[in-house]
């Protein structure tokens, strides 16, 4: 399994290993040693949820109240797309910045993002297969959504893909919306929650 940091502090991608042979593939998307010598503490799992999404489905910008956020590991077990990580906390060098990637069925690639970044992607296939390992279950009192389609933004949803959104998405406030209402999460709020995973 390699290991990069991408460019948002907290969020990294993990390309594993994919064995193939006359029979099809085989691949470890998730090894909690790999995760944990990475992040520095293992992935607690609150909730395994997945997504079936058309081809220009984007679902995000979203994210959770820190603390104690929900950090995501995410993954596609069939087709492809791609994957945007929004660095959402206030006071954070690189706030309002994002990183992406693609993710798919063939690399088993995965992308972990921490608490208090916001997470999006664009199916580019339909029958595209999301899946998530949540470290906090569901709580619809403490998640947000930041516009996807925020110009301020400018995330990097490929041209020539009409973008479908629900109605939470396309009714979500831009970045700078969400700030002035004090919605985003608090970098050091985030920071003292990382480093109490941490000591756990």
């Amino acid at each position: 399994m390699s290991v990069r940091e991408l460019v948002i502090g907290g969020a990294y991608e993990f390309a594993p290993a994919v064995h193939a042979d006359d029979r099809g593939t085989f691949c470890a998307n998730y090894t909690e040693s790999s995760f944990a010598e990475a992040v520095g503490h293992p992935l607690r799992l609150g909730q395994y949820h997945n997504s079936l999404s058309r081809r220009g489905t984007i679902r995000g910008i979203h994210f959770a109240d820190v603390p104690p956020g929900q950090a995501k590991y995410v993954t596609c077990t069939r087709g492809s797309m791609l994957d945007v990580v929004v660095d959402l906390r206030v006071g954070s060098p690189t706030f309002g910045q994002w990183d992406s990637l693609v993710l798919d069925s063939r690399t088993c690639r995965g992308v972990y993002l921490a608490e208090g970044l916001g997470h999006g992607f664009m199916a580019l296939e339909d029958d595209t297969v999301a899946a998530y390992l949540c470290s906090t279950e569901y709580n619809p009192g403490v998640e947000h959504e930041v516009d996807p389609l925020d110009p301020a933004l400018a995330l990097p949803w490929p041209d020539g893909i009409p973008p479908m959104l629900s109605d939470r998405d396309r009714d979500a406030p831009t970045l700078a919306q969400a700030r002035q209402a004090g919605a985003l999460p608090d970098h050091d709020a985030c920071l003292t929650r990382y480093e109490a995973l941490r000591r756990l």
